[in-house]
């Protein structure tokens, strides 16, 4: 039976905004990630986003030098908020509305998170983007993004990787590995899968929050996904 979804948050790394070199910001990318959003969104969609910020700062311990981990946070944190503003800008370009929302308080660059205010956002037609993770240091963006799904009370979590879902072992090493189509939150925890963290998958099994993961390269997967054609890996 088709699942109907009406309000959805997608998850993605900041080196996918990077492109091919993982790095700062490949427009190419991130315009036809928004044109990807518009399409779901025109279908009628309430769309919220969270983006990683890899592309730009990957934490304390790929550094030279030794950083205190709060701060590697804070810089982390502040990388996604940059990637949050480049794609509410793409977006804007492309006629929409769309918002950032922060867990950080920089009020002279986005407004602060706050649950009534993103749901009426969300029901008067606005994309939002929510940066600068939970706010707090030591949870990763995966956790922000399952944690901001339960408070805008997202029916699914779309996580967009590179490969079309979740494999058994790592496909592009392996040419006998095996996607699956279905998995149990407590076959990712227990098979070790690289889905998201562990405490972002017990966060969702503790709630019931559907995940799916699928390839956001591919042109017309998200919004194949939502409409019923069998693609990626759903994980319940």
């Amino acid at each position: 039976m088709l699942e109907k979804y009406g309000r959805i948050l997608l998850k993605l790394s900041g080196e996918y905004l990077g492109g091919p070199a993982k790095q700062g910001f490949d427009f190419t990318i991130i315009d036809s990630l928004a044109q990807k959003l518009c399409k779901v969104h025109d279908k009628g969609f309430e769309v919220a986003v969270v983006l990683g910020g890899g592309n730009f700062f990957r934490g304390a311990r790929d550094l030279p030098v030794k950083m205190d981990r709060v701060a590697a946070d804070h810089i982390g944190m502040l990388a996604t908020v940059m990637n949050s503003l480049c794609l509410k800008e793409c977006l804007i370009a492309r006629g929409k509305t769309a918002r950032v929302m922060t867990g950080l308080n920089i009020p002279a660059v986005a407004e602060a998170f706050e649950k009534r205010a993103a749901l009426k956002m969300l029901s008067e037609g606005h994309i939002l983007i929510f940066g600068g993770g939970t706010g707090n240091p030591f949870f990763s963006t995966d956790t922000a993004a399952i944690l901001r799904a339960l408070e805008i009370e997202a029916q699914i979590v779309i996580k967009g990787t590179l490969v079309d879902g979740v494999y058994n072992k790592d496909p592009k090493k392996h040419s006998d590995a095996v996607r699956y189509e279905s998995l149990r939150f407590s076959e990712v925890l227990e098979k070790d899968l690289k889905v998201m963290d562990p405490a972002a998958v017990a966060l969702c099994r503790e709630n019931d929050l559907p995940l799916a993961v699928l390839d956001i390269t591919a042109p017309d997967d998200l919004l194949g996904f939502l409409e019923g054609r069998p693609t990626g890996t759903r994980v319940h």
